[in-house]
């Protein structure tokens, strides 16, 4: 019973903290009073609310684009998730390809803003691409959570193994920024040629201390998208690349990803670039070093 009762005022405090966290992010114009007495009304009904995912998910439900706005063929594809959703994707097919890349993008947005990236990484490397929404993001159905985009990677993972062209041994796993951990948890549970991880983090906890470091938020957090822990235990080759400058996930944070893994792997600083430059700041070398790994381990893997 006592237990009980602690678990609940635990649970009441993590929700109010959050809510405070979340309301601030949102209403900062707020007065404290008011401010206080909302989250106490709020954490008090509404225990369940989705207060966490929130501050660490950003879909756009508005798939503004596709390839064809900018002269690239590719298939429209939906497919199913275990637990009965219906995600979105495209499959941008190359005539050279060797291998299938699967994208994992990060926390914002949707597919759609993506497609200055697709074409460049089309023009140079001869890889087929299939990038796709999570739940709650763009055309894909459901609410985002942790295990919700494990389900849909596994998901996104089974679609390509019914694809003649693309074929789970051939497979390139890309995620970026959050992505990164859902590519790591994939390249836990299939068999790969390769990890590319770009922008990663350690954890969501860790990037909690990045960004509230007088607050005890890590300690709060359900979410771990632990990229660090994952990466200790894969057994696939790994590209890191890091932009010098990144002003959301520390330079350090790629770095500490890149030493938890093991051989085979390689890490490229991006010179002067932030977070949602990459590629465009990479210029040629960026694109070269991907296509390098890219084709070494589809040619090294059998």
């Amino acid at each position: 019973m006592e237990a009980a009762r602690r678990a609940k005022t635990l649970e009441f405090t993590r929700t109010l903290f959050l809510l405070l966290l979340w309301i601030t992010h949102v209403r900062s114009h707020w007065s404290g009073r008011w401010l206080l007495c909302f989250a106490l009304l709020t954490a008090t009904l509404l225990p369940g609310c989705r207060i966490e995912e929130s501050l660490i998910f950003h879909p756009d439900r508005i798939v503004s684009r596709n390839p064809s706005d900018i002269g690239m063929a590719f298939d429209d594809v939906f497919f199913r998730t275990q637990d009965g959703l219906w995600l979105h994707g495209w499959f941008i097919p190359h005539n050279e390809a060797k291998s299938t890349l699967l994208w994992f993008h990060g926390n914002a947005g949707n597919v759609s803003h993506r497609l200055l990236n697709i074409k460049l990484l089309h023009e140079h490397i001869k890889t087929h691409i299939f990038i796709f929404d999570y739940r709650g993001y763009g055309h894909s159905e459901g609410t985002p959570s942790e295990e919700g985009t494990y389900l849909d990677g596994t998901a996104a993972m089974h679609y390509l193994r019914e694809r003649p062209e693309a074929g789970a041994p051939r497979i390139v796993l890309f995620g970026r920024s959050l992505g990164a951990a859902v590519a790591a948890e994939m390249a836990l549970r299939f068999n790969t040629r390769g990890l590319i991880l770009e922008s990663p983090f350690v954890s969501v906890p860790e990037m909690a201390r990045v960004i509230f470091p007088v607050l005890p938020l890590a300690a709060l957090l359900r979410t771990r998208y632990d990229i660090v822990g994952k990466v200790r235990k894969i057994k696939t080759p790994v590209l890191v690349l890091h932009g010098e400058r990144d002003e959301i996930v520390p330079f350090e944070h790629g770095k500490k990803v890149f030493e938890a893994a093991p051989q085979p792997k390689a890490f490229h600083i991006i010179s002067g670039a932030s977070h949602n430059d990459t590629f465009v700041l990479g210029g040629k070398e960026y694109f070269q070093k991907l296509a390098n790994f890219i084709e070494s381990v589809s040619e090294n893997r059998q």
